[in-house]
């Protein structure tokens, strides 16, 4: 008897018919085939849904899920409503994945149950490049500070300028990431629709700043496809004011995360204070 598979993987899907097959492929030779694939396509005009069914029958538990384009943050959201499993990742669908990906999330949140997030590294593949080069070379095993993981996963210099220079083996992408689903439902977290770009990493830094425990292995074992015809990879008006837009609520959020938890160890710091008065007076009086 099959257990039940703990993690989903969720992959919002628009017109990406010339990579799919090869994201499908990889996802079907997981060394743990144990986890729940939830296509979400996006309104494709192309044979994106046509490829999709024919892996139907290649995964133990396949889902498709059609729906008028709404755009990515939307598809992010629909897929994180039918989730069914305590865990769930990402992946884009022109991107790939190495054997042990799924195996991965499940396996640190098992390690690490105080965890409420867990990365793994990344590797970075460009279409006239025959090699996959790891994001960087920095090593990470280890539950993280909150405050750390900030630094890890924001750009200081801002998202849309100097993004190639900032090197960590996390960043604010989603698909490196594994969550908790219970920490979704507590919390009704979803994307942030309308923005041109970083709504991953706004919803990350939301998710932490309500959670306490991050996990990071910078292994790589995700391969980031970067194509020349990307979105993210070509300039346009509307990325300039969703870049300020974006990256003020990215700091609203870390700075009163940071700042709670400064009064929050300054409250500990008084009670035990008052604590160990209170025995001195205590014994004097005895």
């Amino acid at each position: 008897m099959l257990e039940q598979p703990e993690l989903t993987v969720i992959m919002p899907v628009y017109n990406v018919e010339k990579y799919l097959s090869r994201a499908l492929d990889h996802l079907a030779d997981q060394t743990d085939p144990n986890f729940k694939l939830l296509i979400v396509n996006d309104g494709s005009k192309d044979k994106t849904k046509e490829i999709a069914e024919k892996y139907r029958n290649r995964f133990r538990y396949f889902r498709i899920i059609n729906k008028p384009n709404g755009g990515l943050s939307d598809a992010r959201n629909v897929g994180m409503a039918n989730v069914e499993t305590p865990y769930f990742t990402f992946h884009d669908g022109d991107d790939w994945v190495d054997p042990g990906y799924t195996s991965y999330f499940v396996r640190a949140f098992h390690a690490h149950p105080n965890a409420a997030m867990v990365s793994c590294g990344f590797w970075i593949d460009r279409e006239h490049s025959k090699h996959s080069i790891p994001a960087t070379k920095k090593v990470i095993h280890a539950m993280l500070s909150k405050k750390k993981t900030y630094r890890l996963i924001v750009n200081f210099l801002g998202s849309l300028f100097m993004n190639k220079i900032f090197i960590s083996p996390v960043k604010g992408y989603t698909w490196n990431k594994g969550y908790k689903t219970s920490v979704v439902r507590k919390y009704h977290l979803q994307f942030v629709k309308k923005l041109a770009f970083m709504e991953d990493q706004i919803f990350n830094v939301k998710y932490l700043s309500l959670t306490s425990g991050f996990y990071c292995d910078s292994v790589p074992l995700y391969h980031y496809w970067q194509r020349e015809d990307s979105m993210v990879h070509h300039f346009n008006l509307k990325m300039v004011p969703d870049n300020f837009k974006a990256n003020y609520i990215v700091w609203k959020i870390i700075f009163r995360s940071l700042w709670n938890e400064h009064k929050q160890k300054a409250n500990r710091s008084s009670q035990k204070l008052i604590s160990v008065d209170e025995g001195n007076n205590n014994e004097r009086k005895g």
